[in-house]
């Protein structure tokens, strides 16, 4: 019986055993969102090795989460702005209420 703290995932040809305490099927979906980056790295660079290909995948999949975490940074201080500037709003109707 397999180590159920082992999830067993290939990418681009090689068999990997990972030992993780996440779900087993995220892992997987983990490992089958790479690959699918890594085919598309191929096929855009065919004459890269498999270690240039992988560098470039994870440069890829870097670039991506950067952009989106700074994409979510970004909108997070648009709301904070929107909220302090109705907050302000709303001090001044209750001042002018009283």
């Amino acid at each position: 019986m397999p180590d159920p703290n082992v999830v067993h995932i290939e990418v681009h040809g090689q068999k990997y055993p990972i030992r993780t305490q996440l779900d087993p099927k995220y892992v997987t979906d983990l490992a089958e969102f790479v690959e699918a980056r890594m085919s598309l790295a191929a096929r855009s660079s065919p004459s890269s090795d498999a270690m240039g290909l992988a560098i470039l995948t994870a440069l890829n999949i870097t670039d991506e989460y950067f952009r989106a975490r700074s994409t979510l940074s970004n909108s997070s201080s648009a709301v904070t702005a929107r909220a302090e500037a109705i907050e302000k709003i709303v001090d001044q109707a209750l001042a002018l209420a009283e």
